[in-house]
Protein backbone atom coordinates (compact mmCIF):
# COMPACT_ATOMS: atom_id res chain seq x y z
CA UNK A 1 0.00 0.00 0.00
CA UNK A 2 1.18 3.74 -0.59
CA UNK A 3 2.99 5.54 1.81
CA UNK A 4 0.62 8.81 3.12
CA UNK A 5 4.47 10.48 2.94
CA UNK A 6 6.81 9.97 0.21
CA UNK A 7 10.02 8.34 1.96
CA UNK A 8 12.10 11.40 0.10
CA UNK A 9 9.86 14.01 1.80
CA UNK A 10 10.96 16.91 3.49
CA UNK A 11 8.03 15.81 5.93
CA UNK A 12 9.85 12.73 6.85
CA UNK A 13 13.32 14.39 7.48
CA UNK A 14 11.51 17.37 9.81
CA UNK A 15 9.35 14.95 11.63
CA UNK A 16 11.93 12.30 12.27
CA UNK A 17 14.49 14.67 14.05
CA UNK A 18 13.91 14.88 17.26
CA UNK A 19 15.86 18.33 17.30
CA UNK A 20 13.48 19.50 15.68
CA UNK A 21 10.30 17.86 16.69
CA UNK A 22 11.57 19.89 19.81
CA UNK A 23 12.09 23.13 18.01
CA UNK A 24 8.56 22.85 16.59
CA UNK A 25 6.85 22.56 20.31
CA UNK A 26 8.63 24.93 21.66
CA UNK A 27 7.06 27.38 19.13
CA UNK A 28 4.07 25.93 19.14
CA UNK A 29 3.54 26.08 23.14
CA UNK A 30 4.60 29.97 23.07
CA UNK A 31 1.64 30.48 20.48
CA UNK A 32 -0.88 27.84 21.92
CA UNK A 33 -0.79 30.24 24.93
CA UNK A 34 -1.53 33.42 23.02
CA UNK A 35 -4.45 31.47 20.96
CA UNK A 36 -8.34 33.01 21.86
CA UNK A 37 -8.95 29.59 21.65
CA UNK A 38 -6.56 28.33 24.48
CA UNK A 39 -9.48 27.93 26.76
CA UNK A 40 -10.31 24.89 25.20
CA UNK A 41 -6.97 23.50 26.06
CA UNK A 42 -7.82 24.28 29.89
CA UNK A 43 -10.86 22.09 29.38
CA UNK A 44 -9.42 19.16 29.38
CA UNK A 45 -6.47 19.97 31.41
CA UNK A 46 -3.80 17.50 29.21
CA UNK A 47 -1.84 20.13 28.34
CA UNK A 48 -1.78 22.83 31.50
CA UNK A 49 -1.18 19.20 33.43
CA UNK A 50 1.43 17.87 31.49
CA UNK A 51 3.18 19.82 29.00
CA UNK A 52 5.30 17.68 28.09
CA UNK A 53 3.89 14.31 28.52
CA UNK A 54 1.27 16.27 25.52
CA UNK A 55 3.93 17.22 23.81
CA UNK A 56 5.11 13.28 23.16
CA UNK A 57 1.59 12.20 22.36
CA UNK A 58 1.09 14.59 19.88
CA UNK A 59 4.36 14.05 17.88
CA UNK A 60 3.96 10.08 18.35
CA UNK A 61 -0.16 11.08 16.53
CA UNK A 62 2.03 12.95 13.92
CA UNK A 63 4.74 10.12 13.18
CA UNK A 64 1.79 7.68 13.36
CA UNK A 65 0.78 10.19 9.88
CA UNK A 66 3.65 10.74 8.42
CA UNK A 67 5.61 7.70 8.54
CA UNK A 68 2.63 5.21 7.76
CA UNK A 69 0.98 3.81 4.71
CA UNK A 70 -2.51 5.55 3.75
CA UNK A 71 -4.93 3.53 5.38
CA UNK A 72 -2.86 3.26 8.69
CA UNK A 73 -2.32 7.38 8.49
CA UNK A 74 -6.47 7.63 8.28
CA UNK A 75 -7.00 5.71 11.04
CA UNK A 76 -4.98 8.06 13.07
CA UNK A 77 -6.74 11.07 11.42
CA UNK A 78 -9.89 9.51 12.39
CA UNK A 79 -9.21 9.02 15.98
CA UNK A 80 -8.32 12.33 16.00
CA UNK A 81 -11.37 13.45 14.83
CA UNK A 82 -13.10 11.18 17.87
CA UNK A 83 -11.68 12.62 20.36
CA UNK A 84 -11.81 15.93 19.39
CA UNK A 85 -15.59 15.10 18.86
CA UNK A 86 -15.82 13.66 22.59
CA UNK A 87 -13.89 16.81 23.76
CA UNK A 88 -17.04 19.03 22.19
CA UNK A 89 -19.62 16.36 23.48
CA UNK A 90 -18.39 16.74 27.25
CA UNK A 91 -18.34 20.53 26.78
CA UNK A 92 -21.86 20.99 24.70
CA UNK A 93 -19.90 23.09 22.29
CA UNK A 94 -18.22 23.01 19.23
CA UNK A 95 -14.42 23.95 18.32
CA UNK A 96 -13.79 26.85 16.00
CA UNK A 97 -13.05 26.17 12.28
CA UNK A 98 -10.18 28.60 12.81
CA UNK A 99 -8.64 27.23 15.21
CA UNK A 100 -8.51 23.84 14.17
CA UNK A 101 -6.98 25.75 11.03
CA UNK A 102 -4.54 28.04 13.32
CA UNK A 103 -3.28 24.78 14.65
CA UNK A 104 -2.18 23.33 11.67
CA UNK A 105 -0.93 26.42 10.47
CA UNK A 106 1.58 26.38 13.52
CA UNK A 107 3.04 23.10 12.47
CA UNK A 108 2.81 24.14 8.81
CA UNK A 109 4.93 27.36 10.01
CA UNK A 110 7.36 26.16 12.80
CA UNK A 111 7.75 23.16 10.48
CA UNK A 112 9.79 25.79 8.34
CA UNK A 113 11.16 27.96 11.33
CA UNK A 114 12.65 24.95 12.91
CA UNK A 115 14.69 24.15 9.40
CA UNK A 116 16.01 27.23 8.94
CA UNK A 117 17.03 28.04 12.38
CA UNK A 118 19.04 24.75 12.82
CA UNK A 119 19.77 23.86 9.27
CA UNK A 120 18.88 26.10 6.58
CA UNK A 121 16.14 27.87 4.37
CA UNK A 122 13.52 25.48 2.58
CA UNK A 123 13.64 25.29 -0.91
CA UNK A 124 10.58 26.78 -2.82
CA UNK A 125 9.89 23.07 -3.62
CA UNK A 126 10.04 21.79 -0.30
CA UNK A 127 7.47 24.51 0.82
CA UNK A 128 4.97 23.72 -1.37
CA UNK A 129 5.88 20.11 -0.54
CA UNK A 130 5.26 20.60 3.07
CA UNK A 131 2.51 22.78 2.56
CA UNK A 132 0.62 19.92 0.74
CA UNK A 133 0.96 16.86 2.99
CA UNK A 134 -0.50 19.01 5.86
CA UNK A 135 -3.44 20.24 3.44
CA UNK A 136 -3.85 16.26 3.00
CA UNK A 137 -3.86 15.89 6.88
CA UNK A 138 -6.55 19.27 7.17
CA UNK A 139 -8.85 17.11 5.10
CA UNK A 140 -8.83 14.31 6.66
CA UNK A 141 -9.66 16.10 9.45
CA UNK A 142 -12.72 17.66 7.84
CA UNK A 143 -11.32 21.61 8.46
CA UNK A 144 -12.80 23.83 5.86
CA UNK A 145 -11.93 26.19 3.96
CA UNK A 146 -8.01 25.35 3.76
CA UNK A 147 -6.17 27.47 1.21
CA UNK A 148 -5.38 25.04 -2.14
CA UNK A 149 -1.41 26.14 -2.21
CA UNK A 150 1.60 27.45 0.14
CA UNK A 151 1.34 31.11 -1.09
CA UNK A 152 -2.57 31.19 -0.21
CA UNK A 153 -1.59 29.91 2.97
CA UNK A 154 1.27 32.36 4.21
CA UNK A 155 -1.55 35.17 3.53
CA UNK A 156 -3.73 33.36 5.67
CA UNK A 157 -1.49 32.80 8.26
CA UNK A 158 -0.95 36.05 8.66
CA UNK A 159 -4.82 37.11 8.78
CA UNK A 160 -5.20 34.41 11.54
CA UNK A 161 -2.37 35.80 13.19
CA UNK A 162 -3.72 38.85 13.58
CA UNK A 163 -6.96 37.66 14.27
CA UNK A 164 -6.59 35.01 16.45
CA UNK A 165 -3.97 36.00 19.04
CA UNK A 166 -4.38 37.53 22.29
CA UNK A 167 -2.57 37.39 25.74
CA UNK A 168 -5.20 36.12 28.46
CA UNK A 169 -4.65 34.81 31.89
CA UNK A 170 -4.98 31.81 30.23
CA UNK A 171 -1.54 32.69 28.34
CA UNK A 172 -0.12 33.24 31.97
CA UNK A 173 -1.24 30.07 33.39
CA UNK A 174 -0.05 27.97 30.57
CA UNK A 175 3.07 29.74 30.71
CA UNK A 176 3.26 28.93 34.81
CA UNK A 177 2.67 25.67 33.91
CA UNK A 178 5.57 25.05 31.62
CA UNK A 179 7.52 26.86 34.52
CA UNK A 180 6.56 24.13 37.05
CA UNK A 181 7.19 21.17 34.33
CA UNK A 182 10.62 22.73 33.55
CA UNK A 183 12.35 23.77 36.31
CA UNK A 184 13.50 27.15 36.52
CA UNK A 185 16.68 27.05 34.03
CA UNK A 186 15.15 25.01 31.21
CA UNK A 187 12.25 27.15 31.56
CA UNK A 188 14.95 30.19 30.65
CA UNK A 189 15.89 28.11 27.76
CA UNK A 190 12.48 27.48 26.52
CA UNK A 191 11.84 31.21 26.12
CA UNK A 192 15.23 31.95 24.24
CA UNK A 193 14.49 29.24 22.14
CA UNK A 194 10.42 30.70 21.55
CA UNK A 195 12.26 34.23 21.59
CA UNK A 196 14.41 32.86 18.18
CA UNK A 197 11.45 30.98 16.47
CA UNK A 198 8.36 33.00 17.04
CA UNK A 199 6.66 35.54 14.60
CA UNK A 200 7.57 39.05 15.52
CA UNK A 201 3.50 39.37 16.53
CA UNK A 202 3.81 36.24 19.32
CA UNK A 203 7.67 37.62 20.61
CA UNK A 204 5.37 40.73 20.78
CA UNK A 205 2.28 39.69 23.33
CA UNK A 206 4.50 37.41 25.14
CA UNK A 207 7.30 40.04 25.53
CA UNK A 208 10.05 37.29 23.97
CA UNK A 209 13.30 39.31 23.56
CA UNK A 210 16.07 36.87 22.21
CA UNK A 211 19.48 36.50 24.07
CA UNK A 212 22.61 36.85 21.67
CA UNK A 213 24.78 34.16 23.29
CA UNK A 214 21.82 31.41 23.19
CA UNK A 215 21.15 32.58 19.20
CA UNK A 216 24.95 32.44 18.78
CA UNK A 217 24.89 28.65 20.41
CA UNK A 218 21.65 27.78 17.81
CA UNK A 219 24.17 29.18 15.03
CA UNK A 220 26.68 26.27 15.95
CA UNK A 221 24.55 23.97 16.47
CA UNK A 222 25.36 21.98 13.67
CA UNK A 223 28.96 21.33 15.08
CA UNK A 224 26.85 19.66 17.97
CA UNK A 225 25.38 17.88 15.34
CA UNK A 226 28.34 16.70 13.76
CA UNK A 227 30.41 15.34 16.55
CA UNK A 228 26.76 13.48 18.01
CA UNK A 229 26.66 15.30 21.13
CA UNK A 230 22.65 15.86 21.07
CA UNK A 231 21.92 13.79 24.19
CA UNK A 232 23.59 16.56 26.01
CA UNK A 233 21.93 19.01 24.44
CA UNK A 234 18.15 17.05 24.92
CA UNK A 235 19.00 16.70 28.70
CA UNK A 236 19.37 20.50 28.60
CA UNK A 237 15.94 20.57 27.45
CA UNK A 238 14.04 18.34 28.51
CA UNK A 239 13.74 16.49 31.72
CA UNK A 240 15.18 12.59 32.87
CA UNK A 241 12.07 11.29 32.90
CA UNK A 242 11.54 12.02 29.10
CA UNK A 243 14.68 10.87 27.40
CA UNK A 244 14.00 7.57 26.40
CA UNK A 245 10.33 8.88 24.72
CA UNK A 246 12.48 11.23 23.14
CA UNK A 247 15.08 8.91 21.24
CA UNK A 248 12.22 6.81 20.13
CA UNK A 249 11.06 9.76 17.80
CA UNK A 250 14.36 9.83 15.94
CA UNK A 251 12.86 8.38 12.78
CA UNK A 252 15.76 9.04 10.57
CA UNK A 253 17.91 6.50 12.19
CA UNK A 254 15.05 3.86 11.32
CA UNK A 255 14.29 4.76 8.16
Amino acid sequence: MAEFVDRRSIVRRIWGDPDLILLIFAGSAAEFAVNRAVDWLFFTGKIPGDPIGRLFSTVRYAQEIVFVDEETAQRTLNRINASHQAVEKQRSATIPDWAYRDVLYMLVDYSERAHALLYKQLSNSERNELYSVFLRIGEGLSIPDLPATYEEWRVDRQRHMVRDLTYSRHSSLLFKSYRAHLGVWRYYLLLQVQALLVPAEVRRLLHLNPNSLISGAVQTYGLVTALNLQSIVHSLLIPPRYWAQLRQFDRLAIE
